[in-house]
């Protein structure tokens, strides 16, 4: 017995108390199922992926800091020594009192009267090709007011004629190291920063705009980080005793805005509801379309017999 293609028609036509299906409708069925299916698979992918919802908001989000933020800089000088004196091939891990005289140092001032020269807890400097080089490595901690951090050689005890600062930045981030592939923020936005073809004697302003940051996760923990944008200029500078030496300037200033990120999962009832939706309104619709069609179809053989006769 040959398949009837008319039994895919789930709208049956009921002329005379008798099912009548059509290949019309059994076409109209298949597209239905197809279609409720295509928008099943879409809405359980949404309700299986994490969403991350990002909000703004006027607020201090780490109120247990003590008023610190925590920095992490990592620039290399490759024409500048790491020290004085003494071993300039050896790692210099500055937590521990130096046997040889520092020349590059980090020094740190901001409007709460902090003014530290030559920061040396949690940081270290390697030397690079053959000494004549220096990586600075460094972590502290600033005060959430503005003010500044810089990277020059006023911390030592005899300055060089000509220090070169040309330099490259591999990382400066404040806070938590957020590392979530959906954010796309910026975090470090000097990352990669090049100046090794600046004016060797020239200082570099870095402005900074940090902007605190949140991340919650589904389980409620937050993590909190800094995003920031930035300027920058490069200049010489003099003064009446002449040229003025040169720095690596970080200045930064904290906006009174919070970004907040938020993962999220679409809720259950939510999901079935939805569902529900996709299946009577798909059904409704396609119902009225082939209630039309058979409408028109019949009418249009009655008006074929009429001419017919």
């Amino acid at each position: 017995m040959p398949f009837d293609f008319r039994r895919f028609d789930i709208y049956r036509k009921v002329p005379k108390d008798l099912t009548q299906p059509t290949y019309t409708g059994a076409i109209i069925s298949i597209c239905c199922c197809l279609f409720i299916f295509f928008l099943f698979l879409s809405e359980l992918t949404g309700f299986i992926t994490t969403e991350i919802v990002n909000e703004l908001y006027v607020d201090d989000p780490d109120k247990d800091s003590g008023g610190k933020i925590d920095v992490s800089l990592n620039i290399s000088l490759p024409n500048l020594h790491c020290e004085l004196a003494g071993d300039r091939n050896a790692v210099c891990t500055l937590s521990v009192q130096p046997s040889v005289s520092p020349l590059v140092g980090l020094d740190i001032q901001d409007e709460m009267g902090r003014h530290e020269v030559g920061h040396i807890d949690n940081s270290m400097k390697i030397p690079l090709n053959d000494g004549v080089g220096c990586r600075f490595e460094g972590q502290f901690s600033i005060n959430k007011v503005p003010g500044n951090f810089h990277v020059s050689t006023h911390s030592a005890t005899a300055q060089p004629p000509n220090p070169d600062m040309t330099h490259v930045i591999h990382k400066l981030s404040f806070g938590d190291t957020l590392q979530v592939q959906n954010i796309h923020g910026a975090f470090n936005a000097l990352g990669g920063a090049d100046r090794l073809t600046s004016n060797p004697l020239a200082s570099h302003d870095y402005i900074l705009k940090i902007v605190p940051t949140v991340y919650e996760d589904k389980s409620g923990k937050q993590r909190y980080s800094y995003q920031y944008t930035v300027a920058n200029k490069e200049y010489v500078a003099y003064s009446h005793t002449g040229r003025i030496i040169p720095a690596i300037w970080f200045r930064y200033d904290l906006s009174p805005i919070t970004v907040k990120y938020t993962e999220r999962r679409q809720p259950l009832y939510r999901f079935i509801t939805t569902i529900c939706a996709i299946i009577g309104g798909t059904f409704t619709v396609a119902g009225i379309l082939d209630s039309c069609i058979f409408t028109a179809s019949e009418a249009w053989k009655k008006i074929q017999l009429g001419k017919m006769h």
